[in-house]
């Protein structure tokens, strides 16, 4: 096989960014790397980066992989909205880069049918049951992360930005649970010997207070 013919190589790096400021979609004033869009965009890229390491640790083609697939495509359509300035809002595309009601409510939708998969906790779990689940936490802390930053970073109060990452942390909450199986609650259940001691202890008090009461009652 001969050697393939390729077009002009395009390169990585511009320079452009070497002063401390980036580009915005659709153009505008160039930003500081630490303003508030940038913040949030790029705990975004970080949440979406975690989300991949959970989908490597998840069998290719399953359902687990599928849905993260979907949510990573949703970061793209959000990263594009968060990093379009407030004057060329206008230029945003619906479902391509710009955030919709309908995406947060297919998160709904997935949220509530992954939830009739398990038992609703009466409590806080501990993390770690197994590495997808695991990984799957780390990711929703970091969406969470997202979340607090885009407050302070857009100002429109249409955008579905906050309401999509507030349900993502939600959903990705109900993945872990979903793929850990059997919860580790943050309370620790106590053994059937612990709870006859205990309700043993609770009786042997019981009998002194009220030998004490008889007592009193005698003396006065």
């Amino acid at each position: 096989m001969g050697p393939v013919a390729c077009g002009p190589m395009v390169k990585i790096y511009t320079r452009k960014g070497d002063d401390g400021t980036t580009g915005l979609l659709y153009g505008g004033p160039r930003v500081a790397k630490n303003s508030p869009v940038i913040e949030a965009n790029g705990v975004v890229d970080e949440a979406q980066a975690v989300i991949g390491v959970a989908r490597a640790e998840a069998p290719a083609g399953g359902e687990l992989d599928t849905l993260l697939i979907a949510v990573e495509r949703d970061l793209w359509v959000l990263m594009s909205e968060v990093a379009t300035a407030p004057a060329n809002r206008h230029k945003l595309v619906a479902g391509t880069s710009l955030v919709t009601p309908e995406m947060v409510s297919a998160l709904e939708a997935r949220i509530d049918e992954l939830n009739e998969r398990f038992a609703m906790l009466s409590d806080f779990v501990v993390p770690g049951q197994n590495r997808v689940s695991a990984l799957l936490d780390v990711a929703r802390t970091v969406v969470r992360r997202g979340e607090r930053l885009v407050v302070a970073a857009l100002t429109d109060g249409e955008s579905q930005v906050g309401p999509y990452l507030n349900r993502l942390s939600d959903l990705l909450w109900t993945m872990a649970r979903w793929q850990e199986g059997e919860h580790l609650l943050a309370r620790k259940k106590a053994t059937k010997s612990e709870k006859k001691a205990t309700k043993s202890e609770k009786a042997t008090k019981s009998e002194k207070a009220t030998k004490s009461e008889k007592n009193k009652t005698k003396e006065s």
